[in-house]
Formats: C-alpha cells, structure tokens, sequence
C-alpha cells in the first residue's frame, strides 16, 4: 500500500509518524486543561470529541468521545471502528468530504499542533497480563540462569506463558518512573536484606489492547481474538531483575514487575497494520488446534531502543529489533488466556514479552545485552552501563515501513528516578 494523501500538508512526509493511512487513537489535554480523545493526523491533533459534539462524526446513538479515554469506543466493536476509520479518512484525504476542510473556524476548534500538547493514558487499563513468548530472550535469559540444555521449560512450545501483573501502575509514555525498593538476597548473603534494586532492567515489548470482551466460560478462537483486538502500543516492562531472583520461585514475578509499566501515547488499529502482517515462525512442536492460527498474526514492525544518561547530550541506541521475532502471537496470547473461560474485558491489555532477535543488538533487555551483567556496554558519551542507573531516560520507537511512509506510534519514554528511603 502507498501513502494516502491528506490536506493535512504534514501527513504526507514519509519522516512523519502518523500520515493518513495511521490515524492512531489517543488522549490529549486541551487548553482547557480537559481530557479529549483524540487521533493524530501529520503534526496535528483532531479533537474528536469536538467533532462528535459537531454532528460530523458518530459512532453509537449515545456519546463515545465525551469521556477522558476511549474504552467506550472500543467496547462498540469491530463495525464501528471500521466505520469511524472510513469516515475520518474521507474527511481528512486530499478530495474528500470537505466538511472539515472546508470549515477554517472548526478546524481552529477541532485541530491542535501535536508538538508540546500533552497525551494522557488513551484508555483505562482493566487488567494487564505480560507473556514470556520471544524464543530468543527466553533462550538467553533460560539460558543465563539454568544452562542451555535447559533453557526452555517444557510447556514453553505449547503454550504462550504469561502471569497476571498490575493494571494500577501503567503508565502512559514521559512518566517517571521510581527505582522500587525490595527484599533481595544476593549469592552469598545467609538471610535477605530490604533495600533498593540494583540491577533495574527494561523490556521491549509490544502491548494489544482489547476492545472487545468474551463472556465468563466463553473460549475464543484465534480468528475471533485478533477481531477482539483494537490495538498496539510499544510496551516497556521495567523489571527489577534482583528483586525478581529472590522472588519468583515458585509462582513467577510480583513485585519484580509490579511497580511501573510504560506505553506510548497513541493506540494503533490494527486495520492500520494490516499491510504489514507477517507470519509467525515455524513450530518446533505443533501446536494443539485451538493455538493453530488461521493466516498470518504477527507484523512486520522495526524497533528500537535508546538510553540518555542524566546530563547527556545526545540519546545512544542500544538495540534494534523487529515485532516479527515473536514466537507467539497476541491473538494467541488472548486466545489461550480466555481458553479456560476467562472473562477479558475492553481495555484489557496484553502485554507480548520481550521481543529480542538472534544476534547481539537485538537484545531487548539489558540483562541480555549486558549477558546479566557481565559484559557492560559504552554509550557515546563514554559511560557504561550493565544496568540502569538513577537519571538514566529510556526510550522506545517502533514503526511499520511502507512505500514512501511509515506507521508510528509515538515514543514510549521513561525516567528513572532515585528510589524512596525507607
């Protein structure tokens, strides 16, 4: 697919993130200091609440787009996300319907620069789940901590394997984030000791958000659980790979994981994704039938990861890597995780696990890339790291790349700061 032309001049530069054929979902603060949602088009923000207020566009036959977040238009399904892309695209394509277009005074109401306007979370998170499905972050960190031989545990070619974690502390993109405190017990200590992690982490991950839920008992198949899906975000899961040591046997991370979550500020639709789907990689061992996907699931995503120590200039790109790496799609993901009858609900959020490639820069933790800490990296300006350091900005990009545009999702940043004494 080719860009689609807008009369929004700076929707048609292939450097831009969000041209016509993105019209990713989100939530700004307007001058008024109120919560809208919003789409991004070029440089600029479209108020639709403001345009559903107007008359110009309607999803349902009450008000979706009058709240500070968007679980009520996700919740209206698949027909009426559809919908509402056709008639944006008509309003915003160059020879379109001119309403907004040809209207100076509601596109001073309904239309804001995009630079310095600040997003809020797009949606309420109803409950959040991270998965362990990248094969090669699984193999390196199995194998860091267990040997190679063993570095799957046998269910990990059947089943995507994932833990419940915490919806109250995702955050949206340019939070800070706080270095937790916790119990730790280092290698040689006799009993463990309280105090602040040490060896804080991220993880590159992609986030589906769903939009529509099944009933409690309800099973979903893959093909209904990729409709459910509404969209992507970048996802980071900070851990605390210290805390987690100690913690995690038997029942897996708590609050190695619980203290901060990091997405970016706009949802992309998957209908925005579709040229670039892709399938996942060849099964090792098949799978049963009900994980078996109908076509391809996954997409062809870049992705990329940067550091900014504290005072730096400039921001050192620590690893590139692709969405396609992943073992398990999230349609999988949302399909196993109902498959027992679990209810999901519109604004659950899934979060991919890892995603880290073959080769060394494209380790999608610093646990990998710094092989726990044992081989620390340089960053241009001269520091090195093995872990994260108080000061130290993290930042997400990912893209999907088209004939002469790209689709974004705005950057998924975030601060570490020093951890509360106690």
């Amino acid at each position: 697919m080719a860009l689609m032309k807008s009369w929004v001049e700076s929707a048609n530069s292939a450097d831009t993130e969000f041209p016509l054929n993105n019209l990713p979902y989100g939530v700004f603060m307007t001058a008024d200091d109120e919560a809208h949602c919003c789409v991004a088009i070029g440089d600029m923000i479209l108020d639709l609440a403001v345009l559903e207020d107007d008359g110009v566009i309607s999803v349902t036959d009450e008000p979706v787009f009058d709240l500070p977040f968007l679980n009520e238009f996700m919740d209206a399904g698949k027909p009426a996300w559809d919908a509402l892309r056709a008639r944006l695209m008509d309003l915003l394509s160059e020879g379109g319907d001119d309403t907004l277009r040809g209207d100076a005074e509601l596109q001073s109401i309904a239309m804001a620069p995009r630079v310095g306007a600040e997003m809020a979370m797009p949606f309420v998170v109803a409950e959040y789940t991270d998965f362990y499905a990248g094969r090669h972050h699984a193999t390196n960190v199995g194998t860091m901590f267990r040997g190679a031989e063993n570095a799957l545990p046998p269910n990990w070619l059947h089943i995507p394997i994932g833990y419940n974690g915490r919806a109250s502390t995702v955050v949206v993109s340019g939070t800070d984030i706080i270095r937790p405190n916790g119990q730790l017990k280092g290698p040689g200590d006799e009993v463990p000791r309280f105090g602040p992690c040490a060896r804080l982490d991220i993880e590159l991950e992609m986030g589906a958000v769903v939009g529509t839920g099944n009933a409690m008992g309800q099973p979903v198949s893959v093909a209904e659980a990729d409709d459910m899906i509404f969209g992507y975000v970048l996802l980071n899961d900070w851990s605390a790979r210290d805390i987690q040591a100690w913690e995690y046997q038997p029942l897996g991370p708590f609050q190695a994981k619980a203290f901060g979550t990091s997405i970016s500020p706009w949802v992309v639709t998957k209908a925005a994704l579709e040229p670039f789907r892709t399938s996942t990689p060849a099964r090792e061992e098949p799978l049963l039938p009900h994980l078996q996907e109908p076509g391809p699931m996954l997409y062809d995503i870049d992705l990329a990861v940067t550091m900014r120590p504290e005072g730096a200039k400039t921001e050192t790109v620590i690893t590139r890597t692709n969405y396609n790496q992943m073992y398990y799609s999230s349609a999988q993901q949302l399909c196993h995780h109902a498959s027992s009858g679990c209810a999901m609900n519109s604004g659950d959020l899934l979060g991919s696990g890892t995603i880290s490639g073959p080769e060394k820069h494209e380790r999608g933790s610093l646990l990998e890339i710094s092989w726990g800490g044992k081989e620390p990296f340089t960053l241009d300006s001269g520091e090195t790291r093995s872990f994260l350091e108080d000061g130290d900005t993290m930042t997400l990009k990912g893209a999907a790349k088209g004939e002469g545009y790209q689709i974004g999702f705005g950057d998924c940043v975030g601060k570490i700061l020093p951890a509360v004494k106690v």
